[in-house]
């Protein structure tokens, strides 16, 4: 996308610096502030401060079923979950005209967790079973966005890959926008098929047979079928095994053009990734070379190899 600036995504508050905790402080994020923040637009959330709660205010926690817990707080015993429910109903609603990307909750927050959130029985105990009250009902209305919490970002596979979610959708928001045409998701595929390979060579099959098969189905239903497959192929760890694959498979556009001496430096270090002495940004930027060097068209237009802003240095981790 040549305007980054157009992906928006939903945010806690506290992650970007606000003072919107129970005890009146925040919880900055420098990465997602300072380092995601220039290729994206935040859009800002504090559940508890919008649904009407002060700062500072009392600590609350989960309590009861973990799949449908109560919002209580933890001295005076008072039960908010209507007041958070209610308003987090409405709330997601109008997030749908901010055609969000992705999303980054606040890890552990009884409203904000996307999960691994403590839920106490009623004799105390503490399970980490729960989802924030708010988080939970984002999800269920947001069931294909790529979300994640900042606390799981801190592993640099898990940051990659939801990033890399959030540019695959922004690339697919930015097709519905354009109309959607069959030709357009034909194109859209073939830009995506390595990125899917190396996740799931499984999914990709599914996806070629549902372009394939594209002619004649109603238009929503049709992107909803290839959203939905794309975005549980996505979902999938792209191992290292498998970017092998997708790494060698990329070199056999290259077996007439690359001299013995050239094969053989690919190979190595392709090699080296695989035995981890290396992350997947070096055999990439080592095919970008070849891409550009012998002008190689299929290739200059796969996503798998320049699926987001190198400034985010998400490939120098993985």
């Amino acid at each position: 996308m040549s305007d980054t600036q157009t992906i928006r995504l939903g945010i806690s508050s506290c992650l970007l610096g606000e003072n919107v905790r129970y005890d009146g402080n925040h919880k900055l994020d420098r990465y997602l502030r300072d380092i995601v923040g220039p290729f994206v637009t935040w859009v800002p959330v504090c559940p508890e401060v919008d649904c009407g709660m002060t700062v500072p205010r009392e600590a609350m926690r989960l309590v009861g079923d973990p799949a449908r817990p109560r919002l209580v707080t933890r001295s005076t015993g008072i039960d908010l979950t209507d007041q958070m429910e209610t308003w987090a109903m409405r709330r997601v609603r109008e997030l749908e005209k901010e055609d969000l990307c992705g999303y980054v909750f606040k890890s552990k927050s009884p409203s904000s967790g996307m999960a691994g959130v403590k839920v106490y029985s009623e004799k105390g105990h503490p399970a980490k079973k729960g989802s924030g009250i708010f988080a939970r009902i984002f999800m269920d209305h947001f069931p294909l966005l790529p979300v994640e919490d900042e606390g799981r970002l801190n592993d640099a596979g898990l940051r990659e890959n939801f990033l890399e979610r959030v540019f695959v959708f922004a690339r697919w928001r930015a097709l519905l926008e354009a109309g959607g045409s069959l030709g357009a998701l034909v194109d859209f595929h073939a830009c995506h098929k390595l990125l899917v390979m190396g996740h799931s060579p499984k999914h990709l099959r599914l996806l070629g047979r549902i372009v394939a098969e594209g002619k004649g189905r109603k238009k929503a239903e049709l992107h909803a079928d290839y959203l939905s497959t794309l975005t549980d192929a996505l979902k999938l760890k792209a191992t290292v095994p498998k970017n092998t694959n997708v790494l060698q498979h990329v070199m056999g556009y290259f077996k007439k053009d690359l001299s013995p001496d050239e094969k053989q430096e690919l190979l190595e270090v392709i090699e080296r990734y695989r035995r981890g002495l290396v992350p997947l940004v070096v055999p990439v930027t080592l095919l970008n070379h070849y891409v550009r060097k012998f002008d190689e068209p299929y290739l200059k237009g796969q996503v798998f190899l320049d699926p987001h802003p190198a400034e985010l240095m998400l490939r120098n981790h993985v």
